[in-house]
């Protein structure tokens, strides 16, 4: 699909045509959750909810604090990017009902249990229990429409090893790597180290933010980066380090994809890690990436293959590594991405021409579709 052409794509609903044919929708958004990526989702909640028409959309914002337990909001949403949102006059205990034929929140008011209609789910919740597929499987068995990748999509792109085998079956090149876990042979460790050399990367398998990951330059180094990593996860992967720089791709869609434009990651030295991506103290983001046309449409072919791979569906950030000799090499998939206004996905859809607005207006007529 051509970006020029995309709002007449035949799953596009506009504003206009969505007031004709259907009722004002009903939009839970999730955020929060007892995850170390929980402050990055309140930024990304904010955004969102922000950035829509409550025109067209009746939102309710569904908060779940650090410890699990889930609320509906109430209150300002500059309360939510400030951390500021879980107060008692703000917030009444709720709960998803699993009930197919219903598609009701349940709120437990002190005098009554109350039920709220939801026509669409749309969770903006990074990391463990918001990414994992695991907030998708409670939405998909309560019936609910789902706004973003499925159950599969999210467990499978949320784990990297696994990621990794998918993409190298499809033809992918992927980093060399081992996973272990907490029962691993220092042995092996070691080993691998020495066979792809240093520096080599740490991460938890299943996380993200660069949380618990380390970039290691020196075997002494090992042993106490797998011990972060393991804190923040069950299983550790090592992978080696590439020799170039990060590329993403930002997709939109289900049967018709929409493509941004490449960004690239400019580094100053380290890694991009929590700070660097949420900071930019000493690297920068280009986009369009100041790369050639031919790898820019090779890098877009590339990631339109791994996000049908992994089956994934409404919208994902697809993160490769491009070499000096100009190898694409695959990094890892985020089915939910950054929603702030600064993000790298809305920046690459913003240089497409497509505005945050117009993100959510598209990914939810698609789910008012489904």
């Amino acid at each position: 699909m051509t970006l020029n052409a995309w709002k007449h794509a035949p799953s596009f609903i506009t504003p206009a045509e969505r007031k004709q044919k259907m009722k004002k929708q009903t939009i839970a958004i999730f955020f929060g959750g007892p995850s170390s990526e929980y402050s990055v989702s309140l930024e990304s909640a904010y955004s969102v909810i922000k950035n829509l028409n409550t025109k067209e959309y009746n939102v309710i914002p569904i908060g779940i604090s650090r410890n699990g337990d889930w609320y509906y909001f109430t209150g300002d949403i500059e309360n939510i990017k400030s951390d500021c949102w879980l107060q008692p006059k703000n917030c009444i205990p709720a709960v998803l009902s699993p009930n197919r034929n219903t598609g009701k929140l349940l709120l437990f008011y002190p005098e009554a249990v109350r039920q709220l209609e939801i026509d669409l789910a749309f969770p903006v919740m990074h990391g463990r229990y918001g990414e994992d597929g695991t907030i998708q499987g409670m939405i998909t068995l309560a019936g609910i429409p789902l706004v973003g990748c499925g159950v599969l999509a999210s467990a499978l792109c949320m784990d990297k090893d696994r990621a990794h085998k998918l993409a190298e079956c499809a033809g992918v090149a992927v980093p060399k790597s081992i996973c272990i876990n907490f029962n691993y042979d220092v042995k092996e460790v070691n080993s691998f180290g020495q066979v792809v050399g240093y520096p080599l990367f740490v991460k938890p398998v299943k996380a993200g933010s660069s949380y618990g990951v380390t970039k290691v330059s020196k075997a002494e180094q090992l042993i106490p980066a797998i011990q972060l990593a393991f804190e923040y996860d069950d299983a550790v992967i090592l992978e080696e380090t590439i020799n170039g720089f990060e590329v993403g791709c930002a997709i939109m869609g289900n049967e018709e994809l929409i493509i941004g434009e490449i960004d690239e990651i400019e580094l100053k030295g380290g890694f991009f890690d929590y700070t660097e991506k949420y900071t930019l103290q000493t690297s920068s983001i280009h986009v369009p990436a100041r790369i050639h046309e031919e790898t820019a449409a090779r890098i877009k072919k590339t990631a339109i293959k791994l996000y049908r791979v992994l089956g994934c569906s409404f919208f994902a950030r697809i993160d490769l590594f491009l070499t000096p000799d100009q190898q694409i090499i695959f990094n890892e998939v985020n089915t939910i991405p950054g929603f702030t206004e600064h993000s790298r996905y809305p920046g690459m859809m913003k240089a497409a021409g497509i505005s945050f607005s117009d993100i959510l207006n598209y990914v939810i007529g698609l789910a008012v579709k489904e």
